[in-house]
């Protein structure tokens, strides 16, 4: 199932197709347009609030895949395979860091409650009654030559199968809220956030569906809910109770990066004036004004922050980022090399100080972008960017059976078979026996046709 689908939307999907097929031929729309976007400082604070939560709910961190999704619509939800996606809206537009821990209490609650293994058979189920009440309203509209009737029995039966759908995904939600406030009750961390998001999700009931948020639609919300996440809090003693050190603070920072990031400067601008002086702000606005092309002045207020938070190592990184990519190499390397060492596990950021140091070429800066990249692949191995930076940084030094054997990585990760075994025999035949000429054959025949997914052999 595509990521972006929910099971209730999908469900509605093939409803319309049964019922809508014979019109739909020359009105199909391209897919959904889905971009992903790769962020240190906004990975490591999903992280920061959801590996407590998974632990608590006995799920491992290094089990559950999370996407940020570029979406400003608010939601998240989660895949097959323990895959957690999140829209930047949810971020955006939440109020403060206990609306997004909310959220990924709830989510947490589907992983471990295993929810998405029953949806399958859930919606064939579903899918059988539509179908047969189809059949019987289309055997009924032959016996007696009345179509309009026949048409509102097949609706009719199709209601009643959706609204058994509907109330299965209903339980589902129900049981997420629950598992969700015991894992915050567990950590002493407050559910008020849940019932500030929920209130606000509400309100959206009246409005036309086009202009709700997708968690409304893909997390069916009622007042039931809501009543119960107050009674809860009526009886918690964490109800008013602290965030960690840091949460909040951390929080307001990237939802500022995200807004200069993703928003258009004018916006930024707007959402963030000169009137507001406070640390978030200031971010937000710097990234505007590195997006407008003046590297001067967003240099000087990334400056200013770091005069009040030496130790942050985003802040080293957008200073590198802003410096690299204002084409001024040179001076983009001491911000990169002091980002790789104050988050030396940041994979992002060691890969990103590595392109820093190929861009200047010199031997010595080859080879340590060399030991970056391979210090980045502990969390980004499955990255086919860091593995062409990896090829170029040999080639440059000479090396190139390893580049060729980085170059065969890269191609296998990209689905190109054919390539990846092709150099994957050239680095094997060109390599001393060792970890890497072993790696080389082992590529070779991950890639042979007989091993190869019969998709990708076709």
């Amino acid at each position: 199932m595509p990521p972006w689908l929910s099971p209730a939307t999908l469900f509605a999907i093939l409803f319309a197709l049964a019922v809508l097929a014979p019109g739909l031929a020359s009105a199909q729309a391209p897919p959904p347009r889905i971009i992903t976007i790769r962020d240190a400082e906004t990975e490591h604070l999903i992280r920061r609030f959801s590996h407590p939560l998974f632990r608590t709910a006995g799920v491992d961190p290094a089990l559950v895949r999370v996407t940020l999704i570029q979406n400003r619509a608010i939601n998240a939800f989660v895949s097959t395979g323990n895959r957690l996606f999140i829209h930047t809206g949810l971020i955006q537009q939440a109020t403060s860091a206990q609306e997004l821990i909310g959220v990924l209490a709830h989510e947490t609650g589907h992983i471990a409650g295993g929810h998405l293994a029953r949806l399958p058979e859930e919606m064939r189920a579903a899918m059988i009654r539509s179908i047969a009440a189809m059949l019987l309203g289309g055997a009924a509209a032959v016996a007696s030559g009345q179509g309009g009737a026949a048409a509102a029995g097949m609706l009719g039966g199709q209601a009643a199968a959706m609204g058994e759908f509907y109330a299965f995904t209903r339980s589902q939600e129900q049981a997420a809220d629950q598992a969700a406030v015991g894992y915050l009750e567990r950590l002493g961390w407050p559910a008020r956030g849940t019932e500030r998001l929920l209130e606000r999700l509400l309100e959206q009931e009246l409005l036309a569906v086009g202009r709700q948020d997708p968690y409304f639609r893909t997390h069916p919300l009622s007042r039931d809910r809501l009543d119960f996440i107050r009674e809860h809090l009526s009886r918690s003693r964490n109800a008013d109770a602290a965030l960690p050190a840091g949460f909040e603070e951390g929080f307001a920072m990237v939802r500022a990066k995200l807004d200069g990031f993703i928003d258009a400067p004018a916006m930024t601008w707007r959402r963030w004036p000169e009137t507001d002086t406070s640390a978030p702000a200031r971010y937000a606005r710097a990234i505007a004004q590195f997006r407008s092309g003046r590297i001067a002045e967003a240099v000087a207020m990334v400056d200013a922050l770091l005069r009040e938070s030496p130790a942050s190592p985003w802040l080293h990184e957008l200073k590198g980022q802003i410096l690299f990519e204002g084409h001024r190499p040179a001076e983009a390397l001491a911000p990169y090399a002091q980002a790789a060492r104050l988050a030396p596990d940041e994979g992002l950021i060691r890969l990103n100080h590595a392109r820093v140091l190929i861009e200047l070429g010199a031997p010595a800066q080859l080879r340590l972008a060399v030991a970056e990249l391979e210090a980045a692949l502990r969390t980004e191995r499955e990255s086919a960017f860091l593995w062409r930076q990896i090829a170029t940084a040999r080639g440059r030094l000479g090396e190139m059976p390893l580049a060729d054997l980085a170059l065969a990585e890269e191609a296998l990760l990209l689905g190109d078979a054919r390539t990846a075994r092709t150099l994957a025999r050239r680095a094997e035949a060109a390599l001393p026996p060792g970890p890497m000429r072993l790696r080389a054959q082992d590529l070779a025949n991950a890639a042979a046709p007989e091993n190869l997914p019969a998709r990708s052999r076709n």
